[in-house]
């Protein structure tokens, strides 16, 4: 049974992969190194990959009797705020991808899931899904500037590195507010 079709994929946009110079025998690899422009919405709440920034996409692409193998290595720049502090968060990241396109009419398609196996558009892949599993999966929910950032004082919202080691707020219980009302008139 036939697979309901995938959109067209357009050759030209950066996460897509031409495959016509690889060899479909098994062992031929080629090297893909290229700098593209962040898709839109890779990332979290708290912390993503900006729109447009650079990832450095350093892949090999190996030709298997079913499809191509794509793995190797995609680095870029985060940006972000702490979940406790909110200051803003920049660093870099590294990740690993590993994952098979199968071609169109081979037995994988046959045998999987569409969702299981990447699929091959003819000789066109689709990278995008894998970075994006790849560096989404790897992100903090709860991002830290720093391991033991102290965060905010809840009562008046400083963060804790800027004040005294002595810095508390006088916690009244609202029941009692009345008596010691009474104490501090009487005094």
């Amino acid at each position: 049974m036939p697979k309901s079709p995938q959109s067209h994929l357009d050759p030209r946009q950066p996460l897509v992969v031409d495959t016509t110079k690889l060899p479909r025998q098994p062992g031929a690899t080629r090297a893909l190194n290229r700098v593209v422009p962040a898709p839109a919405d890779l990332g979290l709440e708290l912390i993503s990959v900006p729109e447009g920034s650079d990832l450095e996409l350093d892949l090999s692409l190996t030709s298997v009797s079913e499809g191509v193998y794509v793995s190797g290595t995609v680095r870029g720049s985060l940006s972000g705020e702490c979940g406790r502090c909110l200051n803003e968060i920049g660093k870099s990241f590294e990740v690993r991808i590993a994952e098979l396109y199968a071609y169109e009419d081979s037995t994988t398609e046959e045998t999987t899931d569409e969702d299981e196996v990447g699929r091959m558009q003819g000789d066109l892949i689709d990278l995008e899904p894998a970075v994006r599993d790849a560096v989404v999966l790897t992100l903090p929910t709860n991002p830290l500037c720093r391991p033991d950032c102290p965060g905010l004082c809840p009562d008046c919202g400083v963060h804790f590195d800027d004040l005294p080691a002595d810095h508390s707020h006088e916690d009244v219980d609202p029941r009692w507010a009345a008596l010691r009302n009474l104490t501090q008139n009487e005094e």
